[in-house]
């Protein structure tokens, strides 16, 4: 009989771990689709002394893109630097032939941004964390439906 799997707590993964769990879903998921098309995505903005100042991150795949992350410094905030990422993003995304563009969003961050530049709500989880709302939203891409 075969001893059970030892599972070990490890709550701070180093960033080369947490690639190497990117990189084998991306295989697994590239041998069961056919597409291996997948790249980064990513902007940055940066100060006079080269300080990032606002950046955002994700991905394109399989004629979609993820935005997995945007942040703009608190100094920054209101003067446009979001809409430059997120224009960036999206044309990017275009130019790489997706369809959609999906990012998730909690209520107290930036929903209403997405809305703004054309993203939908596709779905909402309440509670997420107690007391919140966790916002998914999509944006279609050259006439696409984003549903």
């Amino acid at each position: 009989m075969e001893k059970p799997p030892v599972v070990e707590a490890r709550h701070d993964l180093t960033p080369m771990e947490i690639d190497a769990i990117e990189d084998r879903l991306y295989a697994h998921n590239r041998a069961a689709t056919g597409r291996d098309d997948g790249q980064g995505l990513g902007f940055v903005i940066r100060d006079e002394g080269g300080r990032t100042v606002a950046i955002t991150a994700g991905y394109t795949w399989a004629g979609v893109s993820e935005i997995k992350q945007m942040w703009v410094d608190e100094a920054f905030r209101g003067q446009g630097y979001g809409r430059a990422l997120l224009d960036a993003m999206v044309t990017e995304a275009r130019r790489r032939g997706v369809s959609r563009v999906w990012v998730a969003s909690y209520d107290f961050q930036a929903p209403g941004f997405y809305e703004r530049a054309g993203f939908k709500r596709m779905a909402e989880f309440d509670g997420w964390p107690e007391g919140r709302i966790n916002v998914i939203l999509c944006k279609a891409l050259d006439g696409q439906r984003a549903a």
